[in-house]
């Protein structure tokens, strides 16, 4: 237990001794690497982790293991100079984008990690804009400093000019590739020699710099205190006025700045080779925001849908958000919550504000990765995870009953790939819906419906690699053998044109009959809005409980598509008239008109397919830069254009997903497995009238 020891013997620290920060980056950056140097020189692990021999404390799904990637975000607890971490390691494969967005959700502050040779990469630009989604202050890291081609400056101009961010340089590196030995601390003046020996934990702090770097030192370090004294007008005159400023002012200054998206401290170092980590943990700790500085958090009151404020301190009304739900072999579902106002005991009841429902809390977990250590009390800033909540879900509010909020919700993207799966055997079949259920559960980008005239279930989700995890976890997690299809593209149908339809349903029994009768207007929104409904009816010519089963019916129709069967979508459709009967109409029957009238309008909307177009990245030498760029124009992509990085050609496009099936084996035979790729969703786009044609004669 001397290991766990750790989180309990100082739990109730001052909410100023907080910090709960995230480790977000482009795949293949270092963020896992980083988070194991970080807990071995905090004195978390006894060993540091590897991510090639599959021993990380962090990845710990024997997926995670085997292909050396981050499937889930872990969660884990240290501390350094007695200030409590809670951090966060997110993937970095776009397939996992929605750990990446829970998690920034609720944290405070971010560790951003960048290839000190590759720079700023696409994914690098995705992670970047959720966190300015979410305002979250963050600090960069520089990893891998020692790699041949690693540029540190480059990389900070890149920062600058591809994220459009202020960066504040910390540290200037002592020899580059692998030559790299340590850091200048350009505020203290001093310079870190790591030593190897000791897997990084001693380190020589001299006032020494040498004499090669000593002017490019000086000049960095007055550029940095130029760029901290603009950002507060006390320093400023004193900057204009020639007088000393000290250390603690340009750190106080600075920390001000972080947590108001002034500046962004950025650091160098290369955590494989155990260099330049410790002054990582000083910058969570001098510069990152604690509960304490965001003071407060807002919400609506569901009840007067008007603002309200919380504080984020113990003494506050409990309020908390849940960001994950795992399913634990052990102890059934875990609900992962975040903290941020008030406190809350295992053996408790809270209430989740946005299913209307009492949760028992039976036990409250603090986690390190897959280990867990029992508490009795949370409080205001902690990220633990309870064991109870049966109805919870990712992005629930859970409040105090008779205080009320609810926080901010978490948004995902859309899945843009489905495959069909099935049993393989008719007995599995009850199975097969409780297993996909439940990691449906888990993962809110991951979609599961079932095509009743095929019988075929369809499961969606982020990307090829995403199903083929989850496919891999029903397997083993929980003993699902299925036979899945071919990967299919998300289309979806929309229409070009305004039109009205009419819908009328009429049937005669022998006892009641049914009746109803809508007429809608259909128009075309633009892409990515979605559906939306208006309601026109006036002088009651259909009864105001007939006008939600008509939407009802309209989404149904939407949904099954028109078309080629894909689901319809970016449109309105305004209910502007219809008629009832006193006696036969129903529910069912307006539902069934609304569905029709759909029909009747869509046929002469002008109907069109949209396909998911995907942003491309590759990575090519330069003499395969042709044949490259030849199949991504054979395969109806548009070049948006190249740049020249280190020995490397990065060549960028917009591809339609639909031709992107088996894209790694043929960007390796044509590059002679020099080459490498990355791709995430971009937008829908129309696709070509004869490839339409081509479908429909199917």
């Amino acid at each position: 237990m001397a290991q766990q020891s750790i989180i309990t013997k100082n739990r109730i620290v001052p909410l100023d001794k907080i910090r709960n920060v995230g480790i977000i980056a482009h795949i293949d950056s270092g963020k896992t690497t980083t988070t194991e140097r970080i807990l071995f020189y905090t004195g978390r692990t006894y060993k540091i982790g590897d991510i090639d021999e599959g021993t990380t404390q962090m990845d710990w799904m024997p997926q995670e293991r085997e292909r050396g990637i981050t499937i889930v975000s872990a969660a884990t607890t240290t501390f350094w100079k007695d200030v409590r971490i809670n951090i966060i390691d997110t993937p970095g494969h776009v397939d996992f984008t929605a750990e990446v967005e829970r998690s920034l959700r609720v944290l405070d502050g971010g560790v951003v990690v960048f290839d000190a040779e590759e720079g700023v990469q696409s994914q690098s630009e995705t992670v970047w804009r959720q966190a300015d989604k979410y305002k979250v202050p963050r600090i960069c890291f520089i990893n891998k400093m020692d790699k041949l081609g690693a540029d540190f400056e480059a990389t900070v101009k890149e920062i600058e000019e591809r994220l459009g961010a202020k960066p504040a340089v910390m540290v200037f590196p002592i020899g580059k590739e692998q030559d790299f030995k340590g850091v200048v601390d350009l505020l203290a003046l001093k310079s870190l020699i790591w030593d190897q020996d000791s897997q990084g934990t001693k380190y020589s702090i001299t006032d020494e710099i040498a004499p090669d770097i000593k002017d490019k030192v000086l000049h960095a370090r007055a550029k940095l205190i130029e760029k901290i004294a603009e950002t507060d007008d006390a320093l400023l005159n004193k900057y204009l006025n020639n007088e000393k400023i000290t250390v603690d002012e340009l750190k106080r200054s600075l920390r001000k700045a972080v947590i108001a998206y002034k500046l962004i401290p950025v650091y160098a170092g290369t955590s494989l080779r155990n260099k330049g980590v410790q002054p990582i943990l000083d910058a969570i700790v001098d510069y990152l925001p604690s509960p304490n500085d965001l003071k407060e958090i807002k919400a609506i009151n569901p009840k007067t849908e008007k603002e309200e404020v919380r504080k984020l301190i113990n003494e506050e009304k409990f309020s908390a958000l849940a960001f994950k739900i795992q399913l634990d072999p052990h102890v059934g579902k875990l609900t992962y919550l975040r903290i941020y106002s008030g406190t809350l005991e295992s053996g408790s009841y809270i209430y989740n504000v946005t299913r209307n429902k009492k949760e028992r809390v039976s036990r409250v977990l603090i986690m390190h990765a897959n280990q867990r250590e029992e508490i009795d009390k949370a409080f205001a800033g902690e990220i633990v995870a309870l064991v109870g909540p049966k109805d919870s879900k990712t992005g629930d509010t859970l409040a105090d009953q008779n205080n009320p909020i609810i926080l901010e919700k978490i948004t995902f993207p859309e899945p843009v790939i489905s495959l069909a799966i099935e049993p393989k055997t008719k007995a599995d079949q009850e199975k097969l819906s409780y297993t996909l259920q439940r990691l449906a559960e888990e993962d809110p980008t991951f979609r599961v419906k079932i095509n009743h005239e095929t019988g075929q279930t369809i499961m969606s989700g982020m990307g090829e690699l995403h199903l083929e995890i989850l496919v891999d976890r029903m397997k083993r997690e929980m003993g699902m053998f299925v036979n899945v299809g071919k990967p299919q593209v998300a289309y979806k149908e929309t229409i070009t044109k305004s039109t009205e339809g009419e819908g009328k349903y009429i049937k005669q029994t022998g006892g009641h009959g049914q009746y109803g009768h809508c007429l809608i207007k259909i128009e075309p929104l633009p892409r990515g809005s979605g559906f939306k409904f208006v309601n026109k009816i006036k002088g009651g010519s259909i009864p105001s409980e007939f006008i939600p089963p008509v939407e009802k019916g309209i989404i149904e129709a939407m949904e099954k598509g028109i078309l080629i069967g894909y689901p319809l979508t970016d449109l309105q459709a305004t209910l502007f008239d219809g008629s009832y009967h006193d006696v036969d109409s129903s529910d069912i029957a307006f539902k069934i008109a609304g569905s029709m009238a759909l029909q009747s309008a869509a046929k002469n909307a002008g109907l069109s397919l949209i396909e998911p177009i995907m942003k491309l990245e590759v990575t090519v030498p330069e003499n395969f830069m042709g044949v490259v760029i030849g199949d991504i124009s054979a395969k109806r992509g548009k070049i948006i254009g190249t740049e020249k990085r280190s020995r490397a050609v990065v060549i960028k496009a917009y591809v339609p997903l639909a031709d992107m099936s088996g894209y790694a084996t043929v960007i390796r035979s044509l590059t002679e497995g020099r080459g490498f790729f990355y791709m995430e969703p971009s937008h829908y786009e129309d696709v070509p009238r004869n490839i339409i044609q081509t479908m429909i004669s199917k």
